[in-house]
């Protein structure tokens, strides 16, 4: 399984879709908090090129957020993506 790393603040509807959708597959992921930690946040966006959470990072791949995320689960990907 690869390991899936989550960025995420607590009042983040979208940030609370994409850790059900990975809790419904029954995948462990690390969340990181941006909102307790702003080296957290500089971290994220240096990663990711983004400002926004939730960011989500597959493996090495930048998957990008909550509607990215649902996107390969609808298009068939993400089971590839988590066993890869």
């Amino acid at each position: 399984m690869a390991k899936v790393i989550v960025y995420s603040s607590a009042h983040c509807p979208y940030c609370v879709m994409a850790k059900q959708l990975l809790e419904r597959k029954g995948v462990k992921y690390d969340e990181i908090r941006v909102d307790l930690d702003p080296s957290k946040r500089e971290e994220m966006m240096k990663k990711s090129q983004q400002r926004t959470v939730p960011q989500i990072f597959i493996g090495d791949t930048h998957v990008g957020g909550s509607d990215d995320l649902s996107a390969l689960e609808r298009d068939g990907k993400l089971d590839a993506m988590l066993t890869g």
